[in-house]
């Protein structure tokens, strides 16, 4: 790693399809072990922000760097061996086994022939004794959960071994329980070392795993910082165009409750 460099560091990106601008002035940094939670409306731009931030997409304008290095000069290849992405969905074709799926997630250092070697199965397998799932190893990946799949292709990803996380709402095809289950594995894997950026439509996610916020709304960051900083009720009104109250709870923990009200909302 260079170190008088940021691990992930954007400067004032913007990106443009058909000419319709999507976002514009996107700028931050984040380094070992940080967890950035984008929040923020439908329709503002995260989805596609995040494809720009692993390489899916050309930005417009501006500079992402990987340890400095402008990720318009890395292969493919070289950005996997950095950043591990998961889309919002993702839909199994074959039935393939869990174990198979999971030392997938070796190919940026396997060549078209080679085949995974002991090295690359053991990687896979310590993968999925982290998240706790060693158990699903022979199983049909499509006869899974989605929350169980969910977790096989995290485990898929960190066989990458990559620097950084990229999570596009990680939770929203999860039910309650494993939104929860989900986010305690993120900040595990954050102190461990590992760098993550997802996107949300929650609140209260930010509280449960992130040190790093970002409220995204009219194709920009409305502000940037740490949860107690940047998820206000105000800004949170702004974002969402409806009442909310903050309430802290026994833990110190914030949690977000959205108010039914018919007063005119100062936006």
């Amino acid at each position: 790693m260079v170190i008088d460099n940021k691990l992930f560091e954007v400067r004032n990106i913007s990106f443009s399809y058909d000419d319709e601008e999507i976002f514009s002035g996107i700028s931050f940094s984040i380094d070992k072990g940080d967890v950035l939670c984008i929040l923020g409306p439908n329709g503002t731009g995260k989805t596609t922000l995040i494809k720009c931030l692993n390489g899916l997409h050309d930005i417009s304008s501006g500079e992402i760097l990987i340890n400095g290095k402008n990720i318009k000069k890395l292969s493919f290849r070289e950005i996997s061996t950095h950043i591990g992405y998961i889309p919002q969905s993702h839909v199994p074709s074959f039935p393939f086994k869990v174990i198979d799926v999971v030392v997938m997630g070796r190919a940026p250092y396997l060549n078209l022939t080679d085949s995974p070697k002991k090295e690359d199965m053991d990687i896979a397998v310590n993968a999925l004794k982290t998240l706790g799932i060693e158990h699903l190893r022979n199983k049909e990946y499509t006869n899974l959960s989605g929350g169980e799949r969910q977790l096989v292709f995290l485990a898929r990803i960190l066989c990458q071994q990559p620097d950084i996380l990229i999570l596009d709402e990680p939770t929203s095809h999860l039910d309650f329980g494993n939104q929860i289950k989900l986010l305690e594995i993120i900040d595990n894997l954050a102190k461990s070392g590992l760098s993550i950026i997802m996107s949300s439509h929650f609140p209260d996610h930010a509280f449960l795993s992130s040190n790093k916020v970002a409220i995204m709304k009219n194709k920009r960051f409305i502000d940037f910082g740490t949860p107690d900083d940047v998820v206000t009720e105000k800004n949170l009104r702004n974002a969402y165009s409806i009442e909310v109250k903050l309430i802290e709870l026994d833990d110190k923990r914030k949690v977000c409750v959205p108010l039914k009200t018919n007063l005119e909302l100062d936006l």
